[in-house]
């Protein structure tokens, strides 16, 4: 049996700790933190105390304040973009957003609050004020909603839409780093990201809130050999989940073939797909368990020692 093929998982439990591997950087595997033990979704059990009870009320409250706060502010920023319509003043205003952005993330400091989650926040409520300014101008009303989803056929799509929340970001194979890097910073407005630790062969560029990890050959022989077999392009896709745990035994089975869960020193919980060869996808779950650190290297670079082809 190859390596890769020996270190993939078709079971359909989640690993235990001692199957949770450790980057090589870590030098106390001890002291990684291990994604929580899951057996299955339906193993997940509803215990709530009163003192639990009490808490969920708050923050139902809060919750319900919060959405009313975001229906104010749309409601002024519909009042923004009739004013804007009666003097031709052009919608998108580029040193507002950066003023907004910058302020908010200070008032997310001055409250220890991480300001990168604020920011994100901010970016999805400017994308959607910028929405209906223009939207406002349409003729055709909007659709009809409802609350609960109905997109949900089984019990895998329930749980998957449970805990399933964006796209945290992409990673990209390329034959020559450096040029990549020069291209997407000279030409597509990106700028390099601090990494912690630096590692050589690979560098993080993000775009406000777009972040791309960029892979070439000298990040290691498992790179090389991806590169060799498949050439440049799209490694795969990460995508935030709330729990690691809970999404790996979501989709274990039989027949499924996944990782085991990979924990690393920051805290980054993430398992992997392996490639698909009819379609080239490969994905990546993570969920973050301790402070925003960026993207999660040493797990990157594992998954690509998950390939059937290699």
């Amino acid at each position: 049996m190859s390596e890769s093929s020996s270190r993939r998982t078709s079971s359909s439990h989640t690993p235990t700790p001692e199957s949770v591997k450790s980057p090589e950087s870590v030098k106390s595997p001890e002291s990684v933190k291990s994604p929580e033990s899951v057996k299955s979704p339906e193993s997940v059990k509803s215990i709530v105390t009163p003192e639990l009870a009490a808490l969920r009320t708050r923050i139902d409250e809060l919750d319900r304040q919060l959405v009313e706060v975001l229906a104010q502010r749309l409601e002024v920023c519909n009042e923004v973009a009739h004013l804007k319509e009666k003097s031709d003043t052009p919608i998108i205003q580029p040193q507002r957003v950066r003023d907004v952005l910058t302020s908010r993330r200070q008032w997310a400091i001055d409250r220890s609050v991480d300001p990168d989650f604020i920011e994100q926040i901010m970016r999805v409520v400017l994308a959607e004020t910028h929405r209906i300014e223009v939207a406002g101008r349409r003729s055709d009303g909007a659709p009809d909603k409802i609350a609960a989803s109905t997109n949900t056929r089984s019990t895998i799509d329930a749980a998957m839409d449970t805990v399933t929340t964006r796209i945290d970001h992409v990673v990209v194979a390329v034959e020559d780093l450096d040029s990549v890097v020069q291209g997407f910073t000279d030409h597509l407005g990106f700028h390099r990201l601090p990494m912690t630790p630096q590692r050589e062969g690979i560098a993080v560029i993000a775009a406000g809130g777009v972040t791309l990890v960029l892979v070439g050959p000298k990040a290691g022989p498992e790179v090389e050999a991806h590169l060799a077999a498949h050439g440049s392009g799209i490694h795969h896709v990460a995508i935030e989940v709330l729990n690691a745990g809970y999404a790996h035994a979501t989709l274990s089975t039989p027949t499924s073939d996944i990782t085991p869960v990979i924990v690393d020193e920051q805290g980054h919980e993430q398992f992997f797909t392996v490639r698909d060869p009819d379609s080239g996808t490969q994905f990546g779950y993570i969920a973050r368990t301790g402070h925003r650190h960026g993207v999660a290297i040493s797990n990157i670079l594992d998954a690509f020692r998950h390939d059937p082809e290699l």
